[in-house]
């Protein structure tokens, strides 16, 4: 069985290293989809993974995540 994290995320420079620690032994793949963070947010989750994708904010929730649930590859996909 193999688990994609997929996270949608914009200026979380302050939460998501903490975020991605307490989950990465558990997942087989990490994606975040930034929408314009202006933080050192990307560069945090490079240190996780380098499937890093740029989705422009379009007052729609659901947008992004589809956008990132695009990208997972594995059977089962997590968003969190």
């Amino acid at each position: 069985m193999r688990i994609s994290l997929c996270m949608i995320v914009r200026q979380e420079e302050k939460a998501l290293e903490r975020c991605l620690e307490s989950i990465a032994d558990a997942v087989e793949e990490i994606v975040i989809v930034d929408m314009g963070s202006t933080d050192r947010t990307k560069e945090i989750a490079r240190q996780f993974t380098d499937k890093i994708y740029d989705f422009p904010w379009v007052d729609d929730f659901a947008a992004a995540r589809n956008f990132a649930f695009s990208k997972g590859t594995g059977e089962y996909l997590l968003w969190m």
